[in-house]
This record gives C-alpha cells, structure tokens and sequence, in this order.
C-alpha cells in the first residue's frame, strides 16, 4: 500500500490541488454544508447553533487526523460509517499517515468527499508537539481565545413597551427595555481543554441585580470547564455540559440532524460522551459534573446535575400546603420579561444522575454499551388531563435503563438503542447504513417509542419532536452517477398510535424526498429538491362534537444554484414554492431570493433581497440567512411582502472582527405584525444586530 502511495504522489501534481500539510487554509463558506446537513424545517423556534458552531470549531482547531476516533469523524456527519471504518483499517495496516495526500489512497475516499472533509481535518505528529507546560500557561499562551459581545433590536415599538392603555383588558407590559445583549468568553485546545462563559438577555427582559427574584444582571448564565486526557481520565466536565451516548434515546446533546438533504451520514448518531454546553438554550443541558474514566476497552462515564428549571406552580385542589404543589411542565422559552414568567423562572429543582459503560473493540468496529440515569423534581409534574396526555409523565421521580449498539461488517454499519422508562414504556431505534458500490449509498432506520415511555433529554431520530407515541420506517439512499452528479433520497412512513396535540385520533403519514445535486466546477453548484409530506391533523373549522383527524398534505419545491465568477464575488439565487391541503382548495406560498456577497481582504459584505407571497402560515416558506458569528437564522414568512438584509464584517485590526446586520421585512396589505405584547402597529419590522469579537 505505501508503494502504491508513492506512486500517488508522483501523479499527484497532475491533479487538482488538494489540500498538503503545510498549504494555506483557505476562507470556508458553510453555508451550503448546513443548507445539505439540516432538516427540513416546521419549527422556526428550534436552535441549531450547537451543530453550526462545532463545526466552526473544528474549522478553527482541524481534527488531527492521527489521533482522532471514529465518533469524532463522525461528528462532522461528512463520512459514512463504513468510510471511517475503511479509514482506521487502513492505519492499521500501513500506520499513521504522512500526509493529507494519502486520503486519495483510503479505500472508499473520493474527490469530493475529501474536498468537503479537508476544511476540518489536518495531519501533524501531535506526539512530537505536546505541550507538558501547567494548564494556566498553556491557557495564557492559546490563540484560540476570544471575547464576543452582541446587541440586537427591533426598531420598531412592540406593544409589549408601549404605555398601559386603561381602556384595555390587557394591563401586562415587558420588565425591561427591547435589546437583546449577549456575552460570550471562550479559549479552547483541542483534546486538552476547554473553558467558556456565555451571558443573554432577551429583549424585554430586565437588566438589572436583584437576588430576591434571581437576576444578576444578565438574565442567563452558562459556564463551563473542561479537561481531556488526564492519565486515564478522558474527559472531567464541570459547570454546564451536554451528554450524548448511543443513539441519543435516553441523552442527547442536541447535536443531530434530522431528515434532509443528507440521507446517509445523519441517520446515525456519534456517540460523543460529555461536551461542553456554550449554548442559550435555557433548558436543554446538565449542570454539575461528570467525569469518564478509561478502563482500557471499556470508558465510563458518570455524572450529576443540579439546576433550577422554570414551572408554573399550582396548588393542589383542596389543600394550602405548598409542599404539595405541582407543575404541568418545564417551560422551555427562557423568557422572564413579564411579571408572569418572572415569577415562574427557576420555581422547579431538577435533579439528574446516573452513569454509563461503553466497550469499543480493538479494531473499533463493535461498540456496546449501557446507560442509566435518574431524573427527579421536587414538585409532581401533573398534566392538565386532556385525552392525548393521558399516558403521559406523571410524578416526581422517572428512571431510564438503556443498552446501545454498533457494529461494522465489510461495508455495513448496523446501530441501535433500546431502552426502557419507569413506567415499563419501551424504546427502540435500530438502523443501518451500507455502500453498496462506490456509487451507491443506503440507509435503513425503525424506530417504536411506546405512548408510555418517558425520556426528557433524549432526542433520537424521529418524526416528533418527543420520543413518544411514534413508530416509523426510514430509507435513504444516495448514488453518484457521474463524478459532479450525486441523487439523494429518503421515505420515511410513520404512525402514532394514540392521540397527540391538536390530532385527536391515531393517525399516520408519509414523508418523501428527491434531490439532485450537479456541481459542475468548485466555484458553482446547482441542486433541485422536491419534498412531501402528508399526515394527519384537526380540520380546522369543524362543528361537529368531536374533531375530525384528516389527512394534510404539504409538498414544497426548491431551486437553489450557486456560484463565485470571481474570488471577490458569490451569487446565490433561490426559488421555494409550496402547497399545503386538507380536504379544501388548495393553498400555495412561494419564496425567491438574490444573495450577492463580496469578499474582499479585510471586508465581507453579504446581501439578499426576496419575494414571498403565501396563502397562509400553513404554506410559510423557510430560508436560511447568513448571520453574524454563532448565530443562527432560518426565519419563517407568511403572508406577502418583501425581505432585504445585509450583513458586513469587516476586521479593522488583526484580532478584531466587526459584524454590523440590518434586515427589513416589508408586509403588504397588513396593517399590523405580530400578536399579542409582540405587535407591530405598521407593515414593517426591522432589525438591526451588532457583534464585536476580539481574539486575545
């Protein structure tokens, strides 16, 4: 093999230029990356900062390629399991690499595959350059350490702020004033260490320090503090951190990808252990310590958390004892800008613990391992009784016992997770991904989340936005004709066996997608996708004594290309349109957008302007837009008008970067936006975020 790789080198220089050990990294757009990774989107109040910015990590800090492990590979969803099983083999068998050129060696590893990896990965004897220097030395000297402040505001007045009108029912008025602000401190080394500290407020929130009702000036805090391979300790986390084992069933740190574009790498979950939480989601992480200590084969992990969540506390009927309150649900908004939600912020103690064991063989195709966890509050949580919640979580205490799986054969990744709760209330998701050929990908997923199982910090792949009442059938598939042509797919077919929110009956449904990828040259790109999704809901404006589930069909189209005809200039156009029926005339929405963006030395200037014109939010259009660092934005529009944004950066000194974006939203035929405190009186919204990051 290592002849065959000096041959390689020989012919190399005829070849398109990749990526050598000591070659100039170039600028990376990730754009287009998450636009593929990301699914396709219902919800725009679901946050994927956490995956935009570990791979913006990775870009800054590239994975050695001489040290890594497959979950880490795999943490970038950009190698299928059988690639990263091909890749240690060959190590294995030929030892470390000594060069990034020898990728094109690696059974399994094509062009385009290595042009979308080299971004994130490097090769170096990270033996010959270990750093034995004391912690604190080691952090004084480390370049990937910054500081970053941002302010966001609406310009127009929200009711929310405006003066109580006495002749209205409505008395209620936000607690503070309308920007948001965020603090974020991060120095990191790769497999060393990692320490952050994240701050937020949002807007309406008050800024201000008051220990009696919890606020310490910013509204939110997130600290943590983690080290990596000390002796046999792997990883000792403490502060706030995520966790994520198996096929993230019973934890999950909210790094995954649902259904897309992508079809193969993001079925599977990495099973990544402990990481560090830098996040303003207010909910969704642990906070205390947990540690992983190697025994060889087998890494075990153990943890706790301790931390205050927000509940709206009721008393319980015919009593005054406040022991004996309860609560529905933990709130997962995170604002505390009304006299209300103020109240309910942190009214629950949310305790949880528990431990895991994770075996890895030798030659890293089998893993096995087993988790269980506790969860406890020390209010009940008692829902409110309607017929759909009727199995779910009641109490104080919840206890999950779990086992997951993986295992490589030839070119066949099989991987799974069972586990079950309290209640007796079973989990499953067993799947499967395999190369058929070098062209042609397949996956395969079954997932069975019984009515009664509880988990609250899971989130494996599925149609819900819970593990719970679900059962489904998932294949992708992915071939590559042509080197520049690639077709991915999916159909996915799910029930729910008892009732859910606004579906008052079992129901089922379907969701298909094609998409065709043609990547001409590396400074253009062209794909079409078409999506459908049907399954069932309420109709909407039945007079009958009982709703009436009937199936709802939305399809959407999408055409997006690409393209740089200079190293200054990107353009980027895109063209949605949507229909969306149930039982009545169809609706349709549609969206188009013109990016132009320009890169110059020390400036980036990125640009859209867009149409949109739907029938009603039932046939809303997402659109992904650029924002300033470790933000993410994937509005939704309904209703017609125009959207225009612009967003600079610009670095007038070496450590220092500037972003400055303005985005107007012009409704027509709207005398108003928004409902409730968030209403704009006027047809416009306009927004203006401002970002500073100094790089010690």
């Amino acid at each position: 093999m290592r002849k065959g790789f000096l041959i390689l080198c020989c012919v190399l220089p005829c070849l398109p230029p990749l990526l050598a050990q000591d070659y100039p990294r170039q600028n990376i757009d990730l754009d287009l990356l998450v636009q593929e990774l990301f699914a396709e989107q219902d919800d725009e109040n679901i946050s994927y900062e956490d995956l935009y910015e570990t791979l913006f990590q990775y870009y800054q800090r590239p994975i050695n390629l001489n040290r890594t492990t497959p979950e880490e590979l795999a943490s970038l969803y950009l190698l299928s399991r059988p690639q990263i099983v091909s890749y240690f083999n060959y190590l294995q068998e030929n030892g470390e690499l000594l060069s990034i050129y020898e990728l094109q060696a690696i059974p399994g590893f094509d062009l385009p595959t290595i042009y979308r990896l080299l971004p994130f990965v490097q090769v170096r004897d990270a033996g010959l350059q270990a750093d034995a220097r004391p912690l604190w030395q080691r952090m004084v000297g480390e370049d990937n350490n910054a500081l970053i402040l941002r302010y966001e505001r609406t310009l127009q007045e929200r009711r929310g702020y405006t003066s109580v009108d006495t002749s209205s029912r409505s008395t209620t008025r936000y607690l503070g004033s309308p920007e948001k602000l965020y603090l974020r401190y991060r120095i990191s080394h790769a497999r060393d260490y990692s320490f952050g500290i994240t701050a937020e407020k949002d807007a309406g929130e008050a800024f201000t320090w008051s220990p009696a009702t919890r606020r310490y000036g910013f509204d939110f805090y997130t600290l943590h503090l983690q080290l990596y391979n000390k002796g046999r300790f792997k990883t000792i986390a403490l502060g706030d951190y995520q966790l994520q084992f198996g096929q993230g069933l019973l934890l999950s740190s909210g790094y995954s990808v649902g259904k897309g574009g992508e079809t193969i790498t993001t079925v599977s979950r990495p099973n990544l252990g402990i990481r560090p939480y830098s996040s303003v989601l207010e909910y969704a992480f642990m906070r205390g310590g947990a540690v992983t200590y190697s025994l060889g084969k087998v890494d075990v992990t153990a943890f706790y958390s301790n931390k205050l969540v927000d509940a709206n506390l009721q008393a319980q009927p015919d009593t005054l004892d406040t022991e004996q309150q309860f609560f529905t649900g933990i709130q997962t908004t995170g604002f505390h800008r009304t006299p209300t939600e103020l109240a309910n912020k942190d009214a629950v103690r949310e305790q949880v613990y528990g431990s895991s064991a994770q075996y890895r063989s030798a030659d890293k195709t089998l893993s096995l391992g087993i988790t269980a966890l506790g969860t406890q509050y020390n209010s009940a949580i008692r829902k409110a009784g309607a017929p759909y919640q009727r199995f779910e979580f009641g109490g104080t205490h919840n206890y999950n016992l779990g086992t997951n799986y993986s295992y490589t054969w030839q070119n066949v990744y099989l991987f799974g997770e069972t586990a079950m709760s309290k209640s007796g209330g079973l989990g499953s998701i067993n799947g499967l991904v395999a190369n058929l050929s070098r062209q042609v990908e397949m996956s395969m997923l079954y997932r069975y989340y019984a009515r009664d199982f509880h988990t609250f910090y899971g989130s494996a792949f599925g149609e819900g936005t819970r593990n719970i009442n679900e059962q489904g059938f998932y294949t992708g598939i992915k071939i590559k004709p042509f080197s520049r042509w690639e077709i991915t797919a999916y159909y996915d077919r799910f029930r729910f066996p008892w009732l859910r929110y606004l579906v008052d009956a079992p129901s089922h449904g379907e969701e298909y997608l094609v998409r065709l990828y043609f990547r001409p040259n590396r400074q253009s790109s062209l794909y079409a996708q078409m999506r459908h999704e049907s399954k069932g809901r309420n109709l909407s404006g039945n007079t009958t004594a009982m709703d009436y589930v009937a199936q709802a069909a939305r399809r959407n189209y999408l055409l997006y290309f690409e393209t740089s005809p200079t190293r200054t200039l990107n353009l980027k156009t895109r063209v949605q349109f949507g229909t969306y029926e149930q039982e009545s005339p169809q609706q349709t929405g549609y969206f188009v957008s013109q990016d132009l963006n320009f890169t110059f030395d020390r400036i980036r200037l990125s640009t859209r302007y867009a149409l949109f014109d739907t029938d009603s939010y039932d046939t809303r259009q997402y659109a992904y837009e650029r924002d300033v660092l470790y933000a993410f934005s994937i509005p939704a529009f309904s209703g017609r008008g125009t959207r225009f944004y612009t967003l600079l950066q610009l670095r007038p000194l070496r450590d220092l970067d500037v972003w400055v974006k303005y985005g107007l939203t012009h409704y027509r035929d709207q005398e108003s936006i928004g409902s409730g405190l968030e209403t704009i009186e006027g047809p416009r919204r306009s927004d203006v975020k401002v970002q500073v990051r100094y790089k010690f």
